[in-house]
């Protein structure tokens, strides 16, 4: 199947401003993550920023960027807007949103995204990785995915959530936001507006569940850094280096 992998980038961040284009092992981290994305071998790399100096940074090292609107609410949207700009007449098929602050992201990790669409009812495909650290399972950021396995590698999301769940004895899965859509799912997701749960939990994937789509997860071996903070930032400076 025809799949476009999209990057959305945008400048505005509280924590780390500018994070798009901060320097990492030489290179803007957009475009490290655009490196790893064409390592992914899936097929086209945009990334889909609001920002001309993210884009220009984007192509003068040999990388596609788009520009989009700058009042989108989500990453979802802004790559929906990429998509009808690049492909006019239809011919992707599948759609890779690989987060643009994911510097040293694993391309094999990409590539796993797209393995729940070897059933066909799956409308979006996305990554967990089993938690290890205690802190890490009553921890308000580290969402969680609550699931029903289907395989060694798999589970049939029923549920995304903030809070330490499922209750009692087994693993706990940490969800990597790397999602993977068929083109109609992502088209019907962005005119869904915003969920009851998705406003509670403040997570966007809750919308889908609630309008009864099918979002099944890969469990891989890794979890990728993202970059929120300066320490991120200092961290992923010193993987891409060595």
């Amino acid at each position: 199947m025809s799949t476009l992998i999209l990057i959305p980038a945008r400048m505005a961040s509280t924590r780390l401003p500018g994070k798009p284009l901060a320097d990492i092992a030489g290179a803007p981290m957009i475009v490290q993550v655009a490196r790893r994305a064409a390592e992914a071998g899936l097929g086209r790399v945009v990334v889909a920023t609001d920002s001309e100096a993210v884009a220009e940074a984007v192509h003068s090292h040999g990388f596609e960027a788009v520009m989009t609107r700058d009042d989108h609410q989500s990453g979802s949207d802004r790559i929906f807007e990429a998509l009808t700009v690049l492909d006019p007449d239809r011919k992707v098929e599948t759609i890779v949103n690989v987060q643009g602050d994911l510097p040293t992201i694993e391309p094999e990790i990409i590539g796993a995204a797209l393995r729940p669409f070897e059933d066909r009812s799956v409308d979006i495909a996305t990554l967990g990785v089993e938690i290890v650290r205690d802190e890490e399972k009553t921890n308000p950021n580290v969402v969680k995915i609550v699931g029903s396995p289907l395989s060694a590698t798999r589970l049939r999301a029923l549920y995304f959530t903030r809070a330490t769940a499922p209750w009692g004895e087994g693993p706990l899965y940490h969800h990597i936001g790397l999602y993977a859509y068929r083109r109609s799912a992502l088209e019907r997701f962005v005119a869904l507006k915003p969920s009851p749960l998705e406003r509670r939990e403040r997570l966007e994937q809750l919308r889908a569940l609630e309008d009864g789509m099918r979002i099944d997860a890969e469990i891989v071996q890794s979890l990728p850094l993202g970059v929120d903070t300066p320490d991120d930032l200092e961290r992923a400076r010193e993987i891409l280096s060595n």
